[in-house]
């Protein structure tokens, strides 16, 4: 069985401000050591529950901040950037399960840094009008590809808004929000103890339960995305396909969830013109 871990730094245990995870500054350093451990707990667990072989897609900023000689030798690393799928890059590899360990809730909502691809310019993106955070879509587009979302680790309020989305996911709660840069958190230790564990157990119980992966039927797709200023709208509607609802909202229609987040992902790009 083959697992691919998508990290992100957000969602960690002990991370709870921006500097903790932007380069250059030593409150970072200390917390993409955190989000190695707990991406090399993952690891580690699904090795014990039989896992053949574990990707671990590096799924933050800059896709370049775990630090390779921190994680198990057994594990294959994808890191760097662009990529085509982004924070999901190893489907190609076909994995039959998918975990996102660190990852966080939507823009708008009350979880520890939360956001949505990028917090600048993104307010709000809705695909087939529900509201998605990263892991929704990223997690869409696994189940296109024929993996199965398994373990979702981060605060709380990730938890409550992801998990029915993706029935039969397994939850950790690693922290708990008390709002956008405050709350409660379990120690580096105790969060990567509980990572390995829950990893086990899910691949254990995967491996113990024949699944044939399908992919999903790839369908016509409809996004909006609410972005932060008028300027920003501006911008992407430089996009021909893209189509104007209103000052700050704008939308466009995909062929499946691969368009709609490399869309997304591009649009992310074009908005470093605007600071």
């Amino acid at each position: 069985m083959k697992v691919l871990i998508s990290v992100d730094i957000e969602g960690i245990a002990g991370v709870f401000h921006p500097e903790q995870t932007r380069a250059g500054n030593g409150e970072y350093e200390q917390a993409r050591r955190w989000m190695t451990r707990e991406a090399n707990a993952a690891a580690l667990g699904a090795f014990e529950g039989g896992a053949s072989q574990v990707w671990i897609n590096d799924s933050h900023g800059g896709f370049r901040n775990l630090v390779p000689d921190l994680l198990d030798a057994r594990a294959r690393l994808v890191l760097g950037k662009p990529r085509t799928l982004g924070m999901m890059a190893g489907l190609e590899g076909a994995p039959e399960l998918v975990f996102m360990i660190g990852y966080h809730a939507r823009a708008q909502s009350r979880g520890i840094l939360a956001h949505t691809i990028n917090s600048t310019a993104f307010a709000r993106v809705t695909l087939d009008g529900e509201e998605a955070g990263e892991a929704a879509l990223y997690g869409r587009l696994a189940e296109e590809r024929g993996a199965r979302v398994a373990l979702l680790t981060g605060d709380d309020v990730f938890g409550a808004e992801t998990l029915p989305a993706f029935p039969g996911a397994r939850f950790l709660c690693v922290k708990t929000a008390h709002g956008y840069s405050s709350g409660v958190t379990e120690t580096p230790a105790a969060a990567c103890d509980a990572i390995q564990l829950a990893a086990r157990e899910t691949v254990e119980a995967a491996s113990s339960t024949v699944r044939h992966a399908q992919r999903v039927s790839v369908t016509d797709h409809r996004c909006e995305l609410r972005v932060q200023t008028t300027a920003f709208a501006d911008l992407f509607c430089q996009w021909p396909t893209l189509e104007r609802v209103d000052a700050v909202t704008l939308a466009f229609d995909a062929p499946s969830v691969e368009h709609v987040v490399r869309t997304l992902n591009c649009l992310s790009a074009m908005s470093f013109m605007l600071r």
